[in-house]
């Protein structure tokens, strides 16, 4: 394996995990001249619908993992809760992109914590917990907060919050075994994120700060670009730099922040990939995140963020669906709408089935367009 050569066009991509961020970079792969293969649990998924190859196995099957891996030029994942061991084993054939070091730091709430703590990363206060009384200790030295499993959670699942002493026991649920983190509520004015690039170069790339607004714990809309001051912009930019350059990655990733009311820019989360609060930047910018991805892991030099035009995003979830088909041409037939299906079945409520972008001359008419172009569905 050649790490300093740039992977071509021509070449293999193989992405571990099958969603829609990996059916967004199989798009992206293949329009560029790439061949892409999908390693997945499931057959018929999102990204395999999309790419070259779809490998069916289990992410434990090390051996099929390594037969994977031995099969293509590099290797890329699109979610975070591929099991570390996994993408050990694909490094033993194949380079790897970002490091799976960075895998297993970012899936994992508490190691994730510790390393932004121990880089100096403004976060909220925290402890580790596993029993009741460590719960209620918690509260008791931090205030109300957030219990969290510490491992496998996305979209507010395994979560808890704690206002209260009497909110402790339903919140463990009997169960005292799970690792789980316990964070102090942070009174956030609201949620941004920045979603950036670094090349195997250690070159840097960000599409700027986006605005980020969730229902039921899942994203439901981003504004690009955010309505921050340019103090928190330079703020929340410089720190996403510092995190993939201390974790070292080679890749995409999304630092989500709290945004308190006295201007305070808190690290909430990482997601070691592209990102759902940048899908915007397929229509909107000269380089998407997912052609930013590829660029990077191949070696290429970064693209160009710029972005056109001011842009919104809203996602589609399974209950858009309802009980017939949405109306599909009404979306379609307002102007620069863009309509985007991730090819799942079946529609369930809160499952992301896809989403719609919607360009403007400001990013309020963005927001409205694409607000509208939902409930004509």
């Amino acid at each position: 394996m050649n790490k300093t050569a740039p992977i071509l066009p021509g070449s293999t991509i193989g992405v571990l995990g099958s969603g829609q961020l990996g059916r967004m970079l199989a798009i992206a792969a293949r329009q560029m001249g790439y061949r892409v293969a999908i390693f997945s649990p499931e057959s018929d998924t999102p990204a395999g619908q999309s790419a070259d190859r779809e490998v069916v196995a289990d992410y434990n099957d090390l051996a099929a993992v390594e037969a994977f891996a031995k099969s293509v030029d590099v290797v890329t994942f699109e979610f975070e809760n591929i099991p570390y061991a996994t993408a050990q084993a694909a490094a033993k054939h194949a380079i790897v992109r970002p490091d799976g070091a960075v895998l297993h730091t970012t899936q994992h709430r508490l190691r994730e914590k510790v390393f932004l703590g121990t880089h100096n990363f403004h976060i909220a206060a925290f402890r580790e917990v596993h029993t009741r009384a460590e719960v209620l200790q918690a509260f008791r030295d931090l205030g109300p907060g957030i219990l969290k499993t510490a491992a496998f959670g996305y979209d507010g699942k395994g979560q808890a919050k704690i206002l209260s002493e009497t909110d402790v026991d339903q919140a463990l649920a009997g169960d005292e075994t799970v690792q789980r983190v316990y964070e102090e509520l942070v009174v956030f004015e609201r949620e941004i994120s920045v979603i950036a690039a670094r090349g195997a170069d250690g070159s840097f790339a960000h599409w700027g700060v986006i605005e980020n607004r969730h229902e039921d714990h899942i994203l439901d809309l981003s504004i690009s670009p955010a309505s921050v001051s340019p103090t928190t912009y330079r703020d929340a930019t410089e720190i996403a730099e510092r995190v993939l350059t201390e974790l070292g990655v080679v890749g995409v990733l999304c630092v989500e922040f709290f945004l308190t009311r006295d201007g305070a820019v808190i690290i909430n989360e990482l997601a070691p990939r592209p990102h759902n609060s940048g899908h915007f930047t397929i229509e909107a910018c000269v380089t998407s995140q997912f052609e930013q991805q590829l660029r990077a892991v191949c070696g290429l030099p970064l693209g160009s963020t710029r972005q056109y035009q001011p842009a919104a995003m809203v996602q589609l979830l399974g209950k858009v669906w309802g009980s017939v088909e949405p109306r599909w041409q009404n979306a379609c037939g307002m102007h620069d709408v863009h309509l985007h299906l991730y090819g799942k079945q079946p529609p369930r409520p809160a499952r992301k089935m896809g989403h719609l972008t919607a360009l403007g001359t400001t990013k309020e008419q963005a927001v409205e367009k694409v607000i509208a172009a939902r409930k004509s569905l």
